[in-house]
């Protein structure tokens, strides 16, 4: 039967969200259950683009990438894909009514990813845009559960905390992405003097993002808004860790938060939530 291989579909996008991303996974967790398999199924897809461009260097990537394009919009035609991430994918495009227009626009900033090295403010917002914003509102769609009213009055704080988030991964793989990957995507950052000055510019500008995110997320509905409170905390307390750090260090590891102290955050998170103070 079909929900046999369904359940694998949903089961392998569980797995791949938990293997790549402790901190996504527990923010899923406190998330109504109904919400989680979406959640995961968005997850999955994305990441399985994102490791075309970022770890298959011996293949042609961008042959890859194109043939993972066009199952894509197969499986959302044909509600059905032999490869299980794409049919958990398509499962939640069509359930939630996911514009494909993000889709398009996801797809293309991991293309960006395959010939450009370096952005310019145009090209770092059109990054942005296809990378982070429009992924926070494919999972906006799921959590306001296809009300149109409702994804329009949050929309745009939802592509504020996926810019703010995304930001916030660039500066914390500084260092990856340039040494390992040859990539700078902060406009008009010279990466041979980064220095200070220009870390604390790139902050403020973060700030500013995450301050309009956080209004989106005490808007959202309670049982979706626990888990999204839960990234925006963890990336919070990733971002203050950065502040903290100087720029010669930035450019020579990965700036991360321990297991533990995730685990930490969620218990102070969990009373901040039940007792409305957010």
């Amino acid at each position: 039967m079909k929900q046999i291989f369904d359940k694998l579909s949903f089961d392998m996008s569980e797995v791949t969200t938990k293997r790549y991303s402790t901190s996504f996974s527990l923010g899923i967790r406190f998330l109504a259950k109904d919400l989680h398999r979406p959640i995961y199924s968005i997850y999955g897809f994305v990441r399985f683009a994102d490791e075309i461009v970022d770890s298959f260097h011996d293949h042609d990537k961008k042959a890859l990438l194109e043939d993972f394009r066009l199952q894509t919009y197969r499986a959302i035609n044909d509600k059905i894909s032999l490869n299980p991430i794409l049919n958990s994918f398509q499962w939640a495009v069509n359930e939630y009514n996911i514009p494909l227009d993000l889709i398009e626009t996801f797809l293309k900033s991991m293309a960006m990813d395959l010939e450009q090295t370096e952005y310019d403010q145009k090209g770092y917002e059109a990054y942005i845009l296809g990378s982070a914003e429009v992924v926070g509102l494919m999972c906006l769609k799921v959590f306001v559960r296809g009300n149109e009213e409702e994804y329009a009055r949050l929309k745009d704080s939802a592509m504020k905390l996926g810019s703010a988030f995304q930001k916030i991964n660039f500066l914390r793989d500084l260092y990856a992405d340039y040494q390992g990957l040859g990539r700078t995507y902060f406009p008009g950052v010279d990466m041979s003097t980064f220095n200070e000055n220009t870390k604390r510019e790139i902050e403020e500008d973060i700030a500013e993002d995450f301050a309009a995110g956080y209004e989106g997320i005490k808007q959202l509905p309670k049982d979706a808004r626990f888990g999204v409170y839960m990234a925006y905390k963890y990336y919070h307390k990733l971002f203050l860790k950065i502040r903290q750090t100087g720029s010669n260090r930035i450019m020579e590891e990965r700036i991360r938060i321990p297991d533990n102290k995730k685990y930490r955050l969620f218990v102070t998170s969990y009373l901040r939530h039940n007792f409305n103070l957010l």
